[in-house]
């Protein structure tokens, strides 16, 4: 298995890509072609557990990892790390519909699926192709990504991770789980900016050659958490998987028989994941794009324009406040037939203007597959309570935004396809905004107020990680313009 890069012809293996996070000149890293799952490995995938069909994708991607290093990582990762050892399971809401419930693990979000594994994916790798080397991974998050990733990376040995996070654009308790993170290798500051500013920001510090050199005279190399990422989004592809078999397993589909799957959407990785396990075999019809009222995705998906010349709304779904989706450079890549040359010019387009156009041929290659919807905090609201009301469900801001824009699609077409959405994170992490939805509550309480008060209205357990924030101490207290990213580096690892 080869790795290229979406702006630039490339040969190179996985650890390498995993290594390095990003291509020297800003493309990701992509498969030069899908392995596949056949029908047979496909059925005995039926009866297996999570940490088993893990290893099954892993090893189809990973072909410069011996088997013994895969099974490694996986058992480290999965192991006693999930609510009943069952990392994703499906919740299932009626004959047509099932959640996806990606939020087990101990940062109680989705990103525990893929930064679970990453660090063990990331060590392996840098002793094959950096031994030696300390690796300094940059994480920029929109509230989820930054958790997730503090708590897997924290204490592994030969590395240091440093996150930055919008300083207005996450909630209470997500900046809370970042800001009490202990460990001798995290450093966490604040962004005077949006969670754009802060992706950008890290972006470019990838491809300043200054900072490289300097890291790389002090015996040390970047590397990414981030989906932009190959080794996070490996892992994602997994759950899919999973889903399939486990519709399978409980009877909802025969094997074969297509699903929808509606993944709530920021950063294009999770619902990427998706459609990268189609492309491996897995029989998904639709791809449901929900987006909150920073809705350019659904535009892109409707018209072929990507524009993020518009204005930026803070919502009560945070990890979905993006206007820079940068995983579609990569879907981009398989519509425009792996064709490099062209991926650039759009991403210059979008780095110039703020916009790009696809032409006819490619939007009707997008639209034959997925499908756009959005609401605002009104909708995400309205949603938490009917799921609430109508199925004793209790779901988080994101989560409620792709149940609403399932719905709509629903009504719109009439499709009754066995759809699988995902569900992104607990309720308990956005406390406010889900109270507020089921118990008309207002906001004059704590958010661990509102927290207990939420567990005793629906009579749901506030989840032990997030209990346990209560009375940690603030660790981390820095504030920088987003200009000053750089510095903020320079000064944590004493360079």
């Amino acid at each position: 298995m080869k790795f290229t890069s979406t702006r630039a012809n490339k040969q190179i293996e996985s650890a390498n890509a995993i290594t390095r996070g990003i291509s020297e000149e800003g493309g990701l890293f992509v498969p030069v072609e899908f392995p596949q799952l056949g029908a047979d490995t496909l059925d005995k995938m039926v009866d297996m557990n999570y940490k088993e069909r893990a290893f099954e994708v892993l090893r189809l991607y990973l072909t410069d990892f011996t088997d013994e290093e895969i099974k490694n990582c996986v058992e480290g990762a999965y192991e006693g790390k999930f609510d009943n050892n069952i990392p994703a399971p499906l919740s299932f809401l009626n004959d047509n519909a099932s959640v996806l419930e990606l939020w087990h693990g101990p940062t109680c979000a989705f990103k525990d699926m893929a930064l679970q594994l990453l660090p063990y994916l990331l060590t392996t790798s840098a002793k094959k192709v950096a031994d030696g080397k300390t690796m300094v991974i940059l994480v920029a998050t929109s509230g989820d990504t930054g958790k997730a990733a503090l708590d897997g990376f924290a204490d592994v040995e030969n590395t240091k991770i440093m996150v930055f996070y919008p300083v207005d654009g996450v909630s209470p308790m997500q900046k809370l789980q970042m800001t009490t993170q202990t460990g001798n290798n995290v450093a966490v500051c604040a962004i005077k900016g949006n969670f754009d500013d802060a992706q950008t920001g890290v972006k470019q510090i990838f491809t300043n050659d200054e900072i490289r050199n300097l890291l790389a005279e002090n015996n040390m190399e970047f590397s990414s958490a981030n989906s932009i990422n190959f080794g996070r989004l490996v892992p994602q592809i997994v759950y899919y998987v999973s889903s399939y078999c486990d519709l399978i397993k409980n009877g909802k589909i025969k094997a074969g028989e297509q699903f929808n799957v509606v993944v709530p959407t920021g950063n294009f990785g999770n619902i990427l994941a998706a459609y990268y396990a189609k492309q491996m075999g897995i029989p998904i019809g639709k791809f449901i794009c929900a987006s909150n009222k920073n809705n350019i995705l659904t535009d892109f998906i409707n018209t072929g324009v990507y524009d993020r010349n518009r204005d930026f709304y803070t919502t009560s779904s945070p990890s979905m406040d993006i206007l820079i989706s940068s995983n579609l450079e990569r879907l981009l890549f398989e519509l425009l037939g792996k064709d490099e040359a062209k991926v650039s010019d759009l991403m210059s387009k979008l780095s110039k203007d703020g916009k790009y156009e696809i032409d006819a041929d490619t939007l009707a290659k997008l639209k034959a597959e997925f499908v756009g919807g959005c609401c605002d905090d009104e909708q995400t609201a309205e949603t938490i309570k009917w799921l609430f009301d109508e199925y004793n469900y209790l779901c988080d801001t994101h989560t409620a935004v792709a149940v609403k824009v399932y719905k709509d699609y629903v009504e719109k077409t009439g499709d009754k396809t066995q759809t699988v959405i995902v569900s992104t994170a607990s309720p308990y992490k956005f406390s406010k905004s889900v109270l507020c939805a089921v118990d008309n509550e207002d906001d004059t309480e704590t958010e661990f107020d509102m927290t207990e008060k939420l567990s005793k209205v629906t009579k749901t357990p506030i989840p032990a990680p997030l209990a346990g924030l209560k009375d940690r101490e603030v660790l981390h207290k820095s504030v920088r313009e987003k200009g000053q990213m750089t510095d903020f580096i320079k000064e944590n690892l004493g360079l």
